[in-house]
């Protein structure tokens, strides 16, 4: 029976685990800072950095849709994965053993059915059988033929991970079940079919590529077709969709390729499994490709975040590579239906006489595969060729009818600039006065603005910053009050930097000295984080002060726990100017003194003008006040000091 996970192995996990290592495998983090990382969200699609991770804190935060948390969050989020299996996960790459309550164990195969852990042990072993089976069994001698015949050896097939499926039918279910696998669990890792004498290797008799995620793990593979009297006629078979494999957020190559992707800020997009090998073995190591669907939007969102594509960043660039043939210029033009989801320059690279990447290879060698890439066209250039190559330019209809269709794609263009030059070109390629196409695109600009001021854009940074805290019942700390600001900051360095703020700060400043109720239940939760956790890591110091937050505040308090302090840190400690920090103190501490002020001050008032008042009152409250104005003044000469 499975147990509960004991406390202090979910803690020792979460201090153990680097959550920058971690979320590096989906995104491409930058300095946001000292201390602090950013990049762009994997949960939701922007142009501008949002997400930012503070490894410190062991924390991370997105400030355009509100979602945040620790690394075990994080897995969660990504992996979908339980709790229970996320620690379970992160706890066997750190090869730490885990204790459970009351004599409970880890989930064993049976009680996981059909969950991540399960099914990625099974394609593991599945890829090391097909990589076995390629080399040593004499009936994969076409297999073998193939690859070679392709200008791949056995390294090459070594480095891929490529393999192969013997036709005997039941071969990789005997040996999986072998390993302590079930017909159920095959079945739902997509290995192999269900018939009515039992289960069968679904790819038998194939050439086998293991397709893998993000992180490397073989989720599913590709099946090359290799006999005349294979069953199925499909020249190419894919793993179906499945609990870890989903066809449209995979592509093959990119645990190789990212390293390179995220680097150059350049990725190549190839139609094949053999056209990524060959544009690798090129030099060209940011290929990849699609696994049995078109490029779509979900892939655009994966390789957005590992190269960086940031609005305000030099444009990164996006190479497409297609066959010359009709199917490649359709599929080149569904790429440019989709450009504007990039901050990318999108390019489109066709080989001469229609090769692909591994037959260009083959036929003129791997620096024709670089060259390839290296001199691909402007997106945009293609379309319009693309386009206006349907008409006949040899007659007015024809021109006018290809002016029509171009202009779309001219009006089109983000960068504004570029469009003047783009209708002189494509003037001079139909043979028509530049004023044609201008007065067309033109025309095409005005209904792209209309159609836009219908669907009036939303602020997802200052939408989500609101729900963060107004949703929950709090009011929204009114951020353009330099007072409020000066409570977030110090909030954000108690949280961030606990050891510089030290607890006597702490403990001198009262709860009611912020003005905004979020950020007083956030300074609460901070005084009672005090006696179990000061003097810990920063990252258990965040955990305490989120568990004593009330719930509705939790996420809200995560999110300040990682945003950037808007001040120089010290390059050699990480941290701010402890006299910053003071700062931020003296001025919550005085704003809480003028409004005390503000308060006997009116009662005084009151008191002055009341039929009957004792004189001690008086004297009372004019001693207090006195008592307010000292404690004033004292507090603005050591913020000026």
């Amino acid at each position: 029976m499975a147990g509960k996970i004991k406390a202090e192995d979910i803690t020792s996990v979460k201090e153990r685990t680097s959550i920058e290592a971690v979320v590096s495998e989906h995104v491409t983090l930058r300095p946001a800072g000292i201390g602090s990382l950013k990049g762009l969200c994997p949960f939701h699609d922007e142009k501008s950095p949002s997400f930012h991770v503070r490894p410190s804190a062991g924390s991370y935060h997105c400030f355009g849709c509100g979602v945040g948390g620790d690394v075990i969050s994080f897995v969660m989020e990504m992996e979908h994965l339980t709790f229970s299996e996320t620690v379970e996960r992160l706890a066997a790459k750190l090869g730490m053993e885990l204790r459970y309550e009351e004599g409970g164990g880890p989930r064993s195969g049976e009680a996981g059915l059909g969950k991540r852990s399960r099914l990625i042990e099974a394609h593991r072993v599945a890829e090391e059988f097909y990589a076995e089976a390629l080399v040593d069994r004499p009936d994969a001698r076409p297999a073998r033929d193939f690859l070679r015949e392709r200008g791949f050896d056995r390294i090459a097939a070594e480095r891929f991970g490529v393999g192969y499926s013997p036709r005997g039918g039941e071969e990789l279910a005997r040996h999986l079940r072998g390993r302590g696998f079930n017909a159920d669990e095959l079945a739902a890792a997509g290995l192999v079919g269900m018939g009515s004498r039992g289960v069968y290797d679904r790819f038998r008799g194939r050439l086998m590529w293991p397709i893998r995620d993000i992180t490397g793990d073989t989720v599913g593979f590709g099946a090359r077709r290799l006999f005349e009297d294979d069953r199925n006629p499909a020249k190419y078979l894919n793993t179906s969709e499945t609990v870890i494999y989903k066809k449209s957020s995979v592509l093959y190559g990119l645990d190789l390729a990212k390293k390179s992707i995220a680097g150059e800020r350049r990725a190549v997009i190839v139609e094949g499994y053999t056209d990524v090998m060959a544009a690798h073995l090129s030099g060209v190591d940011g290929a990849v490709a699609t696994c049995g669907t078109a490029f779509g939007v979900e892939h655009i969102k994966i390789l957005r975040r590992i190269m960086r594509d940031e609005a305000d960043q030099a444009p990164a660039r996006v190479v497409f590579t297609f066959d010359g043939d009709a199917a490649g210029q359709k599929a080149a033009m569904r790429a440019f239906a989709e450009d504007q989801r990039w901050a990318a320059q999108s390019f489109v690279a066709v080989a001469p006489e229609g090769m692909d990447p591994c037959d260009l290879r083959l036929a003129r060698g791997e620096a024709a595969v670089a060259a390839l890439v290296d001199e691909a066209i402007p997106m945009f250039e293609f379309a319009v060729r693309t386009t206006i190559a349907r008409f006949d330019l040899e007659n007015a209809e024809g021109r006018v009818q290809a002016i029509k269709a171009a202009a779309p794609i001219i009006a089109s263009i983000r960068d504004v600039t570029l469009r003047p030059e783009y209708t002189r070109t494509v003037s001079m390629w139909l043979g028509v006065d530049v004023d044609q196409v201008r007065d067309a695109v033109a025309r095409s600009s005005r209904l792209t603005v209309s159609a836009d001021a219908a669907s009036p854009a939303v602020d997802s940074a200052t939408t989500a910053e609101e729900s963060e805290v107004a949703e929950v019942g709090y009011p929204v700390p009114d951020a353009r009050d330099p007072v409020v600001q000066a409570e977030r900051q110090l909030l954000q360095a108690i949280l961030q930097y606990p050891a510089l703020v030290g607890h006597e700060l702490i403990d001198v400043i009262p709860p009611a000295a912020f003005t905004a109720p979020a950020h007083e239940a956030v300074f609460v939760a901070v005084k009672a984080a005090v006696p179990s956790a000061w003097g810990t890591s920063t990252a258990r110091w965040v955990a305490e002060v989120v568990q004593q937050a009330p719930e509705v505040l939790q996420s809200y308090v995560a999110q300040v726990a990682v945003a950037p302090l808007p001040t120089k840190l010290d390059p050699s400690t990480g941290m701010p100017e402890s006299r910053y920090v003071r700062s931020l103190a003296l001025r919550v501490r005085e704003a809480d003194l003028s409004r005390q002020i503000a308060d006997v001050t009116a009662r005084l008032r009151r008191l002055e003008h009341a039929p009957e008042v004792a004189p001690e009152q008086v004297t009372a409250r004019q001693r207090e006040l006195a008592d307010l104005q000292r404690a004033w003044v004292t507090a603005r000469e050591e913020q000026l000091a």
